[in-house]
């Protein structure tokens, strides 16, 4: 919808209009200016999911117009974005109407913001008091859901406020969101439920430390990482960030015939208590209810402070009356309802310099260009470093040395570079230049076609060999606790520790000389490693590093062996045959068991007594379902899916990720989805119950 130049045009407006200290515009011209760059970041925020602007400095653009419009209403157009009016320009999904318009809430930013609320709240309504329900503003991506007869019938985003997208497949991935809940119970035939998705903290992490080990950037923050999963098309790709809902607000609803409203319905407190009820993940334990504005007051600020041990990103609270026969009452205008309102925290956003960029060589000999800033105070921690990922994110960014940046934390979320500002260059700004051998070994660095990483491939440069051993450690590898990267790096740069079977060849007198290394951590220290050997083969393929190989690919291979040393006589086509593994992979996994470093080193560590052996093998060898493929989907009755695979496991059994050609058994479970579609159209998958399952095991 807008070129590179209309980008730069656009923003640089912004960046003008951001500057001046105006009440009111005066200019007919330049209010229609203002109107045209709030669409342009409505279109960045809602359609591409990549704003360019923080959310504060949008409200401080919008509460301008909002302010001249109302200084000059005759001259207010009806697609003026305080209009909420708007065409849907994805083109992925169908356009559908909201029963009722999902307006946006006025913003507060202070006490005194809330104190001013809580007075035209009274003066509107004559009370001398006011029941508040105070909850979290939950900073994610705007969802509505319609059930009609109990059954969820649409999901729909946000949108412009009047219609948003379709996204009920998508919905129906969310495990937190009903496919069915007894409204009829109350009475109730049709009803309409606002709602936000979020992405966990800590499974926002692990994602993006997937994206991050294959040489991809991040996603920005779990706000955007949120709204953008609403409207892909990957089902595979949404399950993986693994999406939650929480639902706020009862919008409409009609009765079934004869019904009378339920007492719930009539406060917000109660909506919320019945939704959780039915269900649904409503706020009903982060919620107070508050009768004195200095109270609500007191609640946000004591959430502000405790917003980092959330497991889950919010950016506010939301206040809203209680009672609904006040809240309409005093009713709404066309951008926001007269009786709710929401406190912003504090920016995460934060404008610093950037002095220089380093360059790290990760475990597998990647590159990885690292910003080096004026600290900068953001999100309760200072922050100093933040990973730039591969040459081409410099290049998209438009980094200079000596650039002004905008940089992004969210909670526990690693720091972001969002943009630099460039109107604000004075000309002595410097190039980043990406270097053309390795920093630690000074190799020549190789880039595959097709990639965006540089690397160092001398697979003896020091800065690996300290990395491998670091990944070898860890807790999803061989899990040697009190064996963490400080103490890695410390025994490096002693000289006692050079390669992965020196780990289990450390002289411990010699730590015992260093400063903090008591009797008690010393046995504790020698004792993990000892225990380590015993870790069964697929933490060991895993620990080793093998680029490409994760922990499921790990279990693959483990499974497939009764000693390591086996893949040694794989070809690359064989590799190919089994689950999950492509070309890229099943070379990567050849070329390492075809180095002769790499089974010296194996042989090495076999001789240091670790468990080389596939210590299950033997149990699946009389298993009652040796040599059968199984696939769960859906919710069972009453297994979890975890237990239902170990089970199969412990038969023999072999589990797989998709319905293929090589697939024996797929166990349905409610809510089953396109799996079952698939295995029907191939036509040569035994479909079965949880009921046949468990008859399959105990025959």
């Amino acid at each position: 919808m807008y070129s590179k130049d209309q980008t730069i045009q656009w923003q640089k407006a912004t960046q003008e209009f951001l500057k001046r200290e105006d009440t009111v515009l005066q200019s007919v011209q330049e209010t229609e200016t203002l109107r045209k760059i709030l669409r342009f970041h409505e279109y960045r925020y809602y359609i591409l999911d990549d704003p360019l602007i923080a959310d504060t400095q949008y409200d401080s653009l919008y509460k301008l117009l909002e302010r001249t419009e109302n200084a000059y209403p005759e001259h207010i157009p009806q697609d003026s974005p305080t209009q909420r009016v708007g065409k849907n320009i994805t083109g992925n999904f169908v356009t559908v109407q909201h029963l009722v318009p999902m307006l946006s809430l006025d913003n507060s930013y202070n006490s005194d913001d809330l104190k001013d609320f809580d007075r035209k709240a009274k003066q509107a309504t004559g009370l001398q008091q006011i029941t508040y329900c105070v909850e979290p503003k939950f900073d994610g991506g705007s969802i509505s859901l319609i059930y009609e007869n109990d059954f969820l019938v649409r999901g729909a985003t946000r949108g412009n406020g009047i219609e948003g997208d379709d996204i009920t497949s998508n919905i129906k991935q969310i495990r937190t969101v009903p496919l069915s809940a007894a409204f009829s119970k109350y009475g109730i035939q049709q009803i309409e439920i606002r709602g936000e998705v979020l992405i966990n903290k800590n499974n926002f992490k692990k994602y993006n430390e997937e994206l991050v080990e294959k040489g991809q950037a991040p996603l920005a923050n779990p706000r955007n990482a949120a709204s953008g999963t609403l409207r892909i098309k990957d089902a595979a790709e949404l399950r993986r960030r693994n999406l939650e809902a929480f639902v706020y607000h009862i919008s409409y609803y009609s009765l079934l015939p004869g019904s009378e409203t339920p007492v719930a319905l009539k406060t917000h407190e109660g909506a919320l208590k019945l939704l959780w009820e039915l269900g649904f993940r409503s706020p009903q334990k982060e919620k107070k209810i508050f009768n004195q504005i200095e109270n609500v007051i007191a609640y946000c600020n004591e959430f502000e402070e405790k917003r980092d041990n959330l497991p889950y990103e919010i950016d506010g609270m939301v206040i809203k009356v209680n009672d609904i026969a006040l809240q309409e009452e005093l009713g709404m205008t066309s951008h926001h309802p007269r009786w709710a309102i929401a406190f912003k925290f504090k920016a995460r956003q934060a404008t610093s310099k950037l002095l220089n960029v380093e360059f790290q060589v990760g475990r597998t000999g990647s590159i990885t260009p690292v910003a080096k800033i004026e600290p900068v105070y953001i999100g309760g921690v200072t922050v100093s470093s933040i990973s730039l990922f591969n040459e081409d994110i410099i290049k998209e960014k438009d980094l200079k040395i000596g650039d002004t940046v905008l940089v992004e934390r969210a909670g526990d979320v690693i720091p972001y570079i969002v943009k630099s500002l460039a109107e604000l260059r004075t000309g002595d700004e410097r190039e980043i230049v990406f270097p053309q051998k390795c920093p630690v070994c000074h190799n020549e660095l190789f880039k595959e076609d097709g990639e965006a990483v540089w690397r160092c491939v001398n697979i003896e440069c020091p800065a690996q060999v300290v990395e491998r051993m670091i990944h070898f450690a860890s807790k999803d590898a061989m899990d040697i606790r009190g064996f963490g990267e400080a103490n890695v790096r410390k025994f490096y740069e002693q000289g006692w520790l050079a390669d992965i079977p020196g780990i289990y060849k450390l002289d411990f007198n010699k730590i015992a000389l260093l400063e903090g290394f008591g009797k008690k951590s010393i046995d504790n220290l020698r004792q993990a490693i000892e225990q380590s050997k015993q870790q069964p083969l697929h933490r060991l393929i895993f620990g080793l590093g093998i680029r490409h190989v994760g922990e499921t690919t790990a279990k693959a291979l483990a499974q497939k062996i009764n000693h390591l040393f086996e893949l040694k006589e794989f070809t690359i086509e064989q590799l190919q045959t089994l689950d999950d593994i492509g070309p890229i992979v099943a070379g990567s996994i050849y070329h390492f068991f075809h180095n002769e470093s790499n089974i010296q080193m194996l042989e090495e560590l076999e001789e240091l007594g670790l468990q080389m052996q596939n210590l299950n093998s033997s149990k699946k060898a009389d298993g009652s379902l040796l040599g059968q493929t199984f696939l769960f989907t859906g919710t069972l009755p009453t297994l979890k899916r975890s237990d239902a695979e170990a089970m199969a496991e412990a038969q023999g059994a072999k589990i797989l990720s998709g319905v293929s050609a090589k697939l024996n058994y797929l166990v349905v479970g409610e809510d089953a989805g396109s799996k079952l579609e698939k295995a029907k159209k191939l036509g040569t998958v035994k479909i079965i119950s949880e009921e046949e399952f468990l008859k399959l095991i105990y025959s």
